[in-house]
């Protein structure tokens, strides 16, 4: 996907409502107690996003992220990843088109 040159910018596509903003994800694995919270903020910082990550009461991480596509497409690469002691064995997406709520990234109890 390309974001420079003339008539390039997907910011000027007639499509524009139609692209992805936004993303709802439930990561499962070994994602508690081995700083992932901390390595998906660090991560959003790094890539523009804006939302939140929580602990479930399940095991699993949920992660709320706002951003252009890009950048969400890279993010998400990383939420994969994971840090050094995490082991990542799905993430389940729910890919959505909001008004941005938000300004910062958290960590939310």
């Amino acid at each position: 996907m390309s974001h420079g040159g003339a008539g390039l910018d997907r910011r000027d596509s007639t499509n524009e409502e139609e692209q992805p903003n936004c993303f709802h994800a439930v990561v499962r694995g070994r994602v508690q107690r081995v700083g992932y919270r901390i390595f998906c903020r660090e991560a959003a910082i790094r890539h523009g996003i804006r939302g939140w990550v929580r602990n479930r009461p399940n095991g699993t991480v949920e992660v709320h992220a706002e951003a252009d596509e890009l950048a969400l497409t890279e993010f998400l690469t990383d939420l994969y990843r994971g840090p050094v002691l995490a082991h990542v064995s799905d993430i389940r997406l729910d890919w959505q088109t909001v008004d941005p709520k938000f300004d910062s990234f958290d960590i939310l109890r």
